[in-house]
Parts: C-alpha cells; sequence; structure tokens
C-alpha cells in the first residue's frame, strides 16, 4: 500500500441550478478523495461551498477561509484538490489571482478533470481552461438577459408578482386568497377620504395571507404606498433596466382611470411635491417685458404679480421704480394690441409667418404619423394578448370569470384606440388647408399674435419693432 506522507485539502463547490445536475458536493467529494489517495495525499480539511456561484469571488465566505487556513498552514498544506478548475471561478483574473496566492503558499493547485502543474504548457492549458469556463459563463449570462427582455417584451415579469397575484407555470394568476380584497383596498383609496396610515390598517385587520406561502402579509406605511404607485395593478409592468413599459398579460386589478384617480389623491397629500413655476426670460404672462423702456428713467420694464386683499394683480413696472411706474398688465396689453391693429405688413413678417407655420404644419404632421404608427402597435399587441388569453383559457390557466372580465377590457382597450385613430387621420392635416388658414390670420396682425406660444410672440415684437416701444404713461411711441 502506498505511504502517505503529504497533506492536501478539498475545496467543493455547487450553485444552486447546478444541484439537479450530476454536479452534487457528494460525488465531487468522492472523486476529490479517489485522487487524493492515487497521488499519495492524506486529507486534512474539506472545504464545502453550497448555492454559491463562481462569477465573482466575494459573497463566497468559505473561499475565503480557504484562502486564510493556506496562508496561517502553508509549512503542513501540500496541495488544494477540487473537481474542476471552474470549481474556483468562472472569470478568469479571478482564477489567476486564486492561483497566484497558493503559489505564494506553496500549495499546488490539482484538478480531477483536466491537467495542471508548474511547466510552462500547464500554465498556459491551466489558463486556457480558465478562459473557457468564463466563455461558457458569459455565453449563459448572455443568453439569460436575452431571455428575460423577450418574457418581459411580451407582458411576463421577471420577478415575483407584488400581493394579489401568484405566479403559476411561468404565468401571473389572481391570488384567490387576497385578490378580491386588495381590489377592495384600491376602491376605498379612490375615494380620498382615508390615508395611507388608514388603509395600512384596514389591509392589517383583513389578515390576508399569501396563497404561495401561506403567510400573513405585514403592511406597513412603506409597502402601501409603493402599492399604490405600483403601475402593475392596471396591467402595465416596468423594467427600471430596459426603461420601458409594457402591456401585461395579467389581469388587471384596477383600470386606468382609478390607478390615475388614486395617483392624484397621492400626489396631493405629498408635501414635498411643489409645483414651482420657475422665473424665465420668456414669462408667459408678461411677453413684453424689456421690450419696452420707460420714458422716464430709459430703463427697461419688467413684470410681476402682486398680492391684493381676494386675490393677485399682474403689473409691469420699470427698472428704475419710477413715481407710477406700475402699470396693470392687462392695460399696456391693450394698447399693444391697438398699436398692431395700425402697424403696416411687412414682407420679413409675411415671410416669418408663413415659415413659422410651415414648420409647425411639419411638426404636427409627424406627430400624428408617429401616433398612428404606435397605435397600429398597440392593436397589434392587444390582438395578439387576446389571442393568448383564449389560448389560457382553454388550457385552464384561466377561468372563465376571469377569461370574460379581462377579454372585456382588452375589447374596450381595441374600441378606445380605433376610435382615437379615426380622430387623429393624416388627411384632416393637409398642406393646403394650412396655407389658407395661414393667410387669413396673417392679414390680421393681432390674431396672429394672439395665436402664438411666448417663443414665438417675442420673436414676432422682435420682427415688428426691432428697436423696441417706449412707454408714455399710457399709450406707446416706436423708436
Amino acid at each position: 500500500m502506498r505511504s502517505i506522507h503529504k497533506r492536501a485539502i478539498l475545496y467543493l463547490r455547487v450553485s444552486t441550478e447546478e444541484q439537479l445536475d450530476n454536479f452534487s458536493l457528494k460525488t465531487q467529494e468522492e472523486i476529490c478523495k479517489k485522487e487524493a489517495e492515487r497521488r499519495g495525499y492524506a486529507i486534512e480539511k474539506i472545504f464545502k461551498e453550497e448555492g454559491k456561484s463562481a462569477k465573482t469571488i466575494s459573497g463566497r465566505p468559505t473561499l475565503a477561509k480557504l484562502l486564510e487556513y493556506c496562508r496561517k498552514n502553508k509549512t503542513r498544506i501540500g496541495a488544494l484538490i477540487v473537481y474542476r478548475l471552474d470549481r474556483l471561478s468562472r472569470q478568469t483574473g479571478d482564477y489567476l489571482a486564486i492561483r497566484r496566492k497558493l503559489n505564494d503558499f506553496g500549495v499546488i493547485l490539482i484538478s480531477t478533470a483536466e491537467p495542471t502543474g508548474d511547466s510552462p504548457t500547464e500554465k498556459l492549458i491551466e489558463t486556457i481552461l480558465a478562459g473557457f469556463a468564463q466563455l461558457e459563463n458569459d455565453i449563459r449570462g448572455e443568453r439569460s438577459r436575452n431571455g428575460m427582455r423577450t418574457r418581459f417584451m411580451s407582458g411576463l415579469p421577471n420577478g415575483n408578482p407584488p400581493p394579489g397575484y401568484l405566479m403559476l407555470n411561468g404565468y401571473v394568476v389572481k391570488d384567490t386568497l387576497c385578490f378580491d380584497q386588495i381590489k377592495k383596498a384600491w376602491d376605498i383609496m379612490a375615494t380620498g377620504t382615508k390615508s395611507s396610515r388608514e388603509m395600512a390598517g384596514i389591509l392589517n385587520s383583513f389578515k390576508l395571507k399569501s396563497g404561495k406561502t401561506g403567510k400573513v402579509y405585514k403592511f406597513t406605511l412603506k409597502n402601501i404606498y409603493r402599492m399604490f404607485r405600483n403601475k402593475y395593478y392596471m396591467g402595465v409592468i416596468v423594467s427600471q433596466t430596459y426603461k420601458l413599459e409594457v402591456q401585461a398579460q395579467h389581469i388587471s386589478m384596477v383600470n386606468r382611470e382609478q390607478y390615475l384617480k388614486v395617483q392624484e389623491i397621492l400626489d396631493g397629500r405629498n408635501p414635498n411635491k411643489i409645483n414651482i413655476s420657475l422665473r424665465n426670460r420668456n414669462n408667459e404672462d408678461f411677453p413684453l417685458r424689456r421690450f419696452i423702456t420707460c420714458v422716464i428713467c430709459k430703463l427697461a420694464f419688467s413684470g410681476s404679480w402682486s398680492q391684493g386683499r381676494l386675490k393677485k394683480y399682474a403689473y409691469y413696472h420699470c427698472r428704475g421704480r419710477c413715481k407710477n411706474c406700475n402699470v396693470p398688465r392687462d392695460l399696456m396689453h391693450t394698447y399693444f394690441t391697438e398699436l398692431l391693429k395700425t402697424k403696416p405688413i411687412t414682407e420679413e413678417y409675411t415671410a416669418f409667418y408663413l415659415a413659422l407655420f410651415e414648420n409647425v404644419f411639419q411638426r404636427r404632421f409627424a406627430k400624428i404619423k408617429q401616433k398612428q404608427i404606435r397605435t397600429t402597435s398597440q392593436i397589434r399587441k392587444l390582438r395578439d394578448l387576446r389571442q393568448s388569453l383564449i389560448e389560457k383559457n382553454l388550457t385552464g390557466v384561466y377561468s372563465d370569470g376571469d377569461f370574460k372580465e379581462q377579454f372585456g377590457l382588452i375589447e374596450e382597450q381595441l374600441q378606445n384606440i380605433a376610435l382615437f385613430g379615426n380622430q387623429a387621420s393624416l388627411g384632416q392635416y393637409t398642406k393646403e388647408a394650412t396655407k389658407e388658414y395661414i393667410e387669413k390670420i396673417i392679414i390680421d396682425l393681432p390674431r396672429a399674435y394672439e395665436v402664438c406660444d411666448i417663443k414665438q410672440k417675442r420673436t414676432l415684437i422682435s420682427l415688428l419693432f426691432p428697436k423696441g416701444l417706449i412707454w408714455n404713461y399710457p399709450g406707446f411711441t416706436i423708436r
């Protein structure tokens, strides 16, 4: 019998998915022990790591303990035996780092399935095999990512569904133990009579159980807020990874109108959601600011709101703050409209307006076309979803009641989309009709000014009055 005079340790690792294959820790241990006996090594210690991936070194505490053990016992341990090299790592860089540490400790690495050693050829083969392990891992990861994206785009979630739903054979179905009660909670929340804290108390009083685990749900203020913000309940799944939203295949708990109503209620209670109107240079409330100068101080007029007893009032005022410089906005706008009526129409003005409306027409035409493309895509997806629903009903995934409910929602969405498509017909937006409309507006300066947005108004003012206007308290003088 061979005399045993050397000591070795074993490292065994299996990931969660590998446990289903003939790759168990017991199998690895038997093979490694035979290899140790064949090479004349006495096994001093066995390190086992179960349910851990080899994608990274971090997250594997047993491997860390093994390396520390080798460091402390480098005069005693002669070899580390593994079933295969990918048990240490599937990343080439990590594998070489581990290999280098073992070499520093004087510990040789032995694989039961691959050639290992310290010769240049053996080191090259080891590196190549480690590279193949990483390639296999990368391909597997890419397939997994592609599969998850395909599943998401088809309307199926990749994670666990929220309370009220269960995952059954890869599809999301109603959780009959709590679906109706959570739907009732949405109905109560939509009335606006209950706070989020009160809703948590109501749901906890129901003592809802998960149909999958049997555990009673514990609703806190935080997850109540998250639940009523979740678009999942209106049949939409959202991916932060892909930055996309798609129509889901599962049965929606609430319709879009009810969901949006609840969002408005939550927004109204959020003290951090403040609607602040920034004071930008193109202030819609005061389109004439900086174009008008004061006849007294020669400084430009600005605009602001003043709080009265009952309401706010809008005023233009010069920056010099001359006496009686506060001019009611409506008064100045009235004088400006009267000035426009007397302003002759120039060729520059006509060219500007034709170019402006040509640009507007092209933008609106493009938007309508894009909407029609999206509408066609939505119709196709809803029809596919309808067909999938029929198949699930036939195979028993959805009951007849669930099928009728969801089928009705899909038909309603199809009708609404078809109605929108008819209203947004491209035929209603012809270039000839737009040109005729432009020609009618051009000859009416006040009306032309009125229909412009703030940027267009300021461009038009610059075009009509390139040197600006002077305010005479009251009335204008053209510079």
